[in-house]
């Protein structure tokens, strides 16, 4: 199979072209991307429900918008923590598996944990316990950790249900089809206080032709 250069850490920003509404404006953070697949989190949807009635000991750790976002069509009944950890923490490491580390919380939410030699108090390089580095300053929050063991230490945190997946090949097709652009994240882009206008903010800020596309229309008929 041909090697996939990894997408994980970058940011796909829909294209005004791409028709799927489950990803239409989306911004989507990419936590892991190799030649068996992809996974990302949509950063700009927020969900009316709050993170205190499902999971009431982050809820304190959570920016505004305190609300619990859809972070895509796939598994909906569980939920991810997405954390930003400021500061120069040294080394890599991959992000626990959705599937087969997601374990039941008391009120019927799954969420997704750190592998098991990180819940033993095992931990890589400098990485705080309970958070698992994915690109540079953002990790992944294992929430069945006592959140006191990162209140410290983090920088932001975001709750999400479900996930973005494609199977092998399948985010490389989209890409040649023109459905997304790729582009560098940043760590605020996040815990973003206004999710709403992330697609044109993070468009806004590149430095050629896309940024132009910022200013296009909700509604092309009136362009």
């Amino acid at each position: 199979m041909t090697e996939v250069s990894s997408l994980t850490g970058r940011l796909l920003v829909a294209t005004p072209a791409l028709a799927d509404p489950n990803f239409d404006r989306a911004v989507v953070l990419l936590l892991d991307h190799d030649e068996e697949g992809s996974l990302g989190v949509v950063l700009n949807r927020p969900t009316p429900v709050g993170v205190a009635d499902i999971l009431a000991p982050w809820a304190a750790l959570t920016g505004e918008p305190g609300v619990v976002f859809q972070g895509g069509p796939v598994s909906l009944d569980s939920a991810l923590g997405v954390a930003v950890v400021p500061g120069g923490l040294s080394g890599e490491g991959g992000i626990p598996s959705v599937d087969s580390g997601a374990r039941p919380h008391d009120d019927g939410v799954e969420v997704a944990g750190a592998p098991a030699a990180d819940r033993a108090g095992v931990q890589s390089g400098d990485e705080p316990l309970g958070w698992r580095r994915v690109h540079g300053a953002i990790g992944l929050v294992d929430l069945e950790a006592p959140p006191e063991l990162l209140a410290a230490v983090l920088g932001s945190l975001r709750i999400f249900a479900g996930y973005a997946g494609w199977g092998p090949g399948q985010l490389e097709d989209e890409l040649v089809e023109g459905a997304w652009y790729v582009v560098d994240s940043e760590p605020g882009d996040v815990s973003s206080p206004d999710p709403e206008q992330l697609w044109r903010a993070v468009l806004r800020r590149q430095r050629n032709e896309l940024a132009m596309v910022a200013t296009y229309p909700d509604d092309p008929s009136l362009n």
